[in-house]
């Protein structure tokens, strides 16, 4: 394993500490303005379907209906009275005023029944805004809410009415401030919990002080460099979830191990400088070797095709290199002035020495040396149980929650679906380009439109669809074919219409199919899917490019590319962890098993992840209404980026601590058990920590985050109780003297305390 430089760090300490505080001073400004800098819609990484779509749409149409607001009105009173008609027409206004607003389309302007409920009380007003401004209109919101709530509360009856601003651009501004709210709040609410942790498994109120200190800063230098790579590569709001989740618990963790054995070893009577230059060579050992298998999952993240994942794992890696070094380096360097300082007040101590006493542990280790088979055959079925639901997992978008609940934006969805109208947010777009010369409009391209839209339009879950083959109901081919003979004819009694839906050079139509309010989802999913098949066999088209784009199609295309790097990301992370222990343990066997003890945890996780979110059982206890019905893409691959470095933390203390014990003493058995027993306080405070962090998250109003906080939660927990107090150990008494080979060469043994036939490895 890598070796801290232990001397530099404690002769150098006064400078560490120094450099410490500055860059914290420095790093503050940043951290607290860096959700300004980050992005909620994700950016692909190499072209998909429906990003071309969306580049034709945007290229081929002067005004296109892409980025909106959608403001919800809804009150007492049908849109044909004086006051509905008015506050309408006042948001029209406010809004066409705005430079970024290229058009609004409202009932009064269009008479389309669906802008309005049926019994005329509610209605909507579309703000179409500029495609190519180069700001994204997400940095728009707050001045339109701004300016349609002022223009509103101007009115007389306007207390009448509710009026919302929704659309994507809002719903995208919203997830964003409530991750922002939500991580603060996590922070604020984990924070203690994991005081009275660190406090009970310190007994001292300095000692438990530390590793928060030691988190916080953490979470501070790695939201500052965010912030820093903002500037030139995208990165998701996503961050800021992962980067407080993984700091809080990293840096806690590691601070743990190094406090806990810095008062072991001033407990033997070291000095403070000697305790802590120990402290650094073995426990900071084993803090550099977790860390780096934590890096190792992140850095896995860097191969995936979207922004989301690749700056997930930029803040990953950029947060736990903040814990190691403060863990290694100012952590130490800290205790080497406090010395036994850091005990106080020692009658706390005294009242939680119960709390470290090993009795109890020692004789868990040696039940588990005694009876290996017992607890591997009864740990095996419990994770056996845990991950069965995994079977019947679905990936795709979640039936409903998708949305953060009590926002603007959502209420406006929910308005919006009460008229009958939430297919209108989201529209699977189909764009059409025929050859150059030809006309998307003419003879020989209207029949095969109307065959493709009449296919859509059989399956249920589509409610309606805008084109130009649908412009007015039951009109024949032969009809369609005379009106669209005399094209500036047919444009000029629709101007807005066909500015949206036909090309100014007619080489190009858009069709906007729209799902009904029931249609979750996922399964506005399997629409797109069934479109691109039906799009594959329509007759006529042949020679026309016919792309699928929307929310709906993006989601397909980011989940098959995922989908199709996650092996990757899998091998990356497997074989570079078992190398990297290999060269750590000097051993084969080692880093195998606790590669294969480490999928065990990812495994369940994945399965109580199904249980909960996606079959519901429990959902309540996390406010969902019931269950999601399929898991978002992103949460399988982020959490076993995550989990698969954050568990291997428990296997690495563990086993730095076992192969401690065995060098010294060359006998494996009570290396097991020397190292279970030393370790199992630390490993089960560490769990508790890191179960408090992201247990706090699994409760946070988006639905990614609480996935993922739950995930994390879940895999710690199986880590710290199943993986390492019963299966590791077992396994490693199983494995006998062979568990060092070849970092040790086998002798036979001559010990009579040893069982007949064991062999013994000298290192």
């Amino acid at each position: 394993m890598i070796t801290p430089p232990a001397d530099l760090i404690i002769k150098y300490r006064v400078l560490i500490l120094a450099v410490c505080v500055i860059t914290a001073v420095v790093a503050w400004p940043r951290a607290s303005r860096v959700q300004d800098s980050l992005s909620v819609e994700g950016e692909r990484l190499n072209r998909s379907e429906s990003e071309t779509a969306s580049d034709l749409i945007r290229e081929a149409f002067p005004q296109p209906v892409g980025d909106f607001f959608a403001i919800t009105v809804s009150g007492p009173l049908p849109i044909d009275s004086a006051p509905t008609r008015e506050l309408v027409q006042t948001i029209s206004d406010a809004a066409i005023e705005l430079p970024y607003i290229t058009r609004v389309v409202s009932y009064l302007t269009v008479q389309d029944s669906a802008l309005i409920s049926d019994d005329r009380t509610m209605t909507f007003v579309l703000a179409t805004v500029e495609p190519h401004s180069g700001v994204s209109p997400t940095n728009h919101v707050p001045q339109f809410r701004d300016r349609v709530h002022t223009a509103v509360n101007r009115l007389v009856q306007s207390d009448d009415f509710e009026v919302l601003v929704t659309g994507r651009p809002a719903l995208d501004y919203d997830v964003r401030t409530v991750s922002k709210n939500d991580t603060r709040s996590g922070e604020r609410k984990a924070l203690p919990f994991s005081a009275m942790v660190l406090i009970l498994a310190f007994g001292a109120l300095v000692a438990a002080v530390l590793p928060l200190v030691v988190g916080v800063l953490a979470i501070l230098y790695a939201l500052a460099l965010v912030q820093i790579v903002s500037s030139f590569y995208p990165m998701s709001v996503f961050v800021l979830t992962i980067v407080s989740m993984v700091g809080l618990a990293v840096g806690i963790d590691y601070s743990l191990l190094i406090v806990t054995r810095f008062r072991e070893e001033l407990n033997r009577g070291r000095g403070r400088r000697d305790a802590a230059k120990r402290s650094i060579n073995t426990a900071g050992r084993a803090v550099v070797t977790s860390g780096m298998t934590v890096a190792v999952g992140f850095a896995a993240l860097l191969v995936t095709p979207i922004t989301e994942t690749r700056s997930v794992g930029i803040g990953g890696l950029l947060v736990v290199t903040a814990a190691v070094v403060l863990a290694v380096t100012a952590l130490p360097a800290t205790l080497s002035f406090m010395g036994r300082a850091v005990d106080i007040p020692r009658k706390l101590a005294r009242r939680l020495a119960w709390y470290h006493a090993p009795t109890g542990w020692e004789r868990w280790a040696r039940w588990l040396v005694y009876h290996p088979w017992r607890a591997i055959i009864i740990g095996g079925l419990a994770v056996a149980l845990i991950t069965w639901p995994l079977l019947h997992i679905k990936i795709g978008l979640p039936r409903s929650g998708w949305f953060p609940s009590n926002t603007e934006s959502t209420n406006g969805v929910e308005t919006l679906q009460a008229m009958g109208a939430g297919g209108f947010l989201q529209p699977v777009r189909i764009i059409v380009r025929v050859p150059e010369g030809d006309r998307v409009v003419g003879s020989s391209f209207l029949r095969p439109l109307m065959r493709l839209s009449d296919s859509i339009r059989a399956d249920a879950r589509v409610v309606q669809i805008r084109s130009v083959v649908d412009f007015q109901p039951g009109m024949s081919a032969l009809a369609y074919t005379m009106f669209y003979g005399n094209i500036e004819s047919a444009r000029a009694r629709a101007p807005e219409f066909f500015s949206a839906y036909l090309s100014n050079d007619n080489r190009t139509t858009l069709m906007d199919v729209i799902l009904s309010d029931t249609t979750s989802f996922t399964s506005s999913m399997d629409v797109v899917r069934r479109i691109r098949a039906i799009r594959s066999q329509a007759p006529g088209l042949e020679s026309a490019e016919v792309l699928v784009g929307g929310f709906a199609a993006a989601s397909v295309d980011l989940q098959n590319d995922l989908l199709e790097q996650f092996p990757l990301v899998i091998l990356l992370v497997l074989l570079t962890t078992v190398v990297m222990l290999g060269i750590a343990f000097r051993s084969i066997l080692v880093p195998i098993k606790a590669v294969i003890m480490n999928c065990f945890s990812v495994l369940g996780a994945f399965g109580m992840t199904v249980l909960v979110f996606q079959q519901g059982v429990g959902a309540g206890l996390f406010g969902l209404d019931g269950p999601t019905e399929a898991v978002y893409v992103v949460v399988p691959v982020l959490v076993f980026a995550v989990v698969f470095g954050l568990s291997m933390d428990y296997g690495v203390f563990l086993l730095a601590r076992i192969k401690e014990a065995y060098d010294r003493s060359g006998r494996n058995d009570q290396a097991t058990i020397e190292g279970l027993t030393a370790t199992a306080s630390v490993i089960t405070s560490a769990a508790a920590i890191m179960v408090i962090v992201f247990g706090v998250f699994s409760f946070s109003r988006v639905l990614a985050a609480q996935m993922m906080g739950f995930g994390l939660a879940i895999a710690v927990v199986l880590d710290a109780t199943l993986i390492r107090m019963v299966l590791a150990p077992a396994i490693m008494h199983i494995g006998g003297r062979w568990n060092w080979w070849p970092g040790a060469r086998v002798q036979p043994a001559t010990d009579e305390s040893r069982p007949s036939g064991e062999i013994r490895l000298e290192p």
